[in-house]
């Protein structure tokens, strides 16, 4: 192989000069294999020892290694300064700017009904108020038995109450709360119990799940005008000083005597909620001396207080899961 040395140091030069002007490790694979791939200028070189005699074979292929060692140090050198040279351009294009403002994710806010229900029970809290809970299947006793309720009242109807096996019902108020919170209790207490019921009612102003929250107060000296008073002062914190509001006379089986308190809304009267004094037979049946301790008990929808407050029209907007109605509030 006539001039090989030369030939080699021609290809190691050429290769000096393609590798430094490499822009990318692309290019320079590519460079790579035009002189060190199976067709590649030293690779030609090496196929073609063979055909040299013994002392000159080795001299070329020495020279050729050395020359194949050189040309993969230079692309090492190269490949590591590209693969730097990005990594700094990367970190550029996404440098994070510490002094920017942070971005805030979007927040959730509560549902109208959760959000009316703790400023009701906030309200009775700073009363100093308790809040009992209580299971949402019942048994009848703690859900009409214990409440007054005669056997053939129609609450116990199936067209109004939902049962479910064992003889249980779903409550169908929190007033069951009432008879477990009270039983085994001595006055003076008072409390509130807010949670879901469930009844067979369904139109504008009903729904078959809705929410409910029930006040007691039981002591020595409570009278029905501290339940007005309770309710006026209560009803006013939510709707306004200027809100209408009256009481009617009515009947429920656990309070004697019984009122209906009204909302005066959309120019037209609205039930928001039934009252009374807690019937002297209820108070035994939870094991207190009707004789030495009464009290008064009241409850309303949560839901339809929502309603009242922002002009809710149906109160079926707020179970239907539309997140219109939600981010109104």
């Amino acid at each position: 192989m006539p001039g090989a040395a030369e030939h080699l140091d021609r290809i190691l030069a050429e290769a000096r000069g393609a590798i430094a002007g490499a822009e990318s490790t692309q290019a320079l694979a590519e460079i790579r294999a035009g002189f060190l791939g199976k067709k590649g200028s030293v690779s030609t070189v090496l196929r073609g020892i063979g055909d040299l005699a013994g002392a000159e074979r080795a001299a070329v292929g020495k020279a050729a290694n050395v020359t194949k060692g050189e040309i993969e140090a230079l692309v090492a050198k190269r490949r590591e300064a590209l693969e730097g040279a990005d990594q700094e351009r990367v970190l550029a294009e996404h440098r994070l700017d510490v002094t920017l403002p942070g971005f805030a994710p979007p927040r959730g806010h509560l549902h109208p009904t959760s959000h009316i229900e703790r400023e009701m029970c906030a309200f009775f809290t700073q009363m100093g108020y308790s809040i009992e809970d209580g299971p949402e299947v019942e048994t009848d006793w703690n859900n009409f038995g214990g409440l007054n309720f005669p056997e053939d009242h129609p609450a116990r109807d199936m067209q109004d109450t939902f049962f479910v096996p064992g003889g249980n019902v779903l409550r169908t108020h929190t007033s069951n709360v009432q008879i477990r919170a009270m039983t085994g209790q001595e006055p003076p207490f008072r409390f509130v119990c807010p949670g879901r019921v469930y009844r067979h009612d369904l139109d504008g102003t009903h729904y078959p799940m809705f929410h409910q929250i029930e006040a007691v107060c039981v002591d020595e000296q409570t009278t029905f005008a501290d339940l007005k008073g309770t309710l006026f002062a209560f009803a006013r914190h939510l709707f306004g000083e200027s809100t209408d509001i009256r009481f009617r006379a009515h009947f429920f089986p656990f309070t004697e005597p019984s009122a209906e308190l009204d909302i005066g809304w959309g120019g037209r009267w609205l039930e928001w909620g039934g009252c009374g004094m807690i019937h002297p037979r209820v108070l035994l049946n939870c094991g207190i001396d009707p004789e030495r301790y009464q009290g008064f008990a009241f409850g309303m929808g949560i839901d339809r207080t929502a309603m009242i407050r922002w002009d809710i029209p149906n109160i079926q907007l707020l179970f239907d899961g539309d997140v219109r109605t939600a981010e109104q509030f």
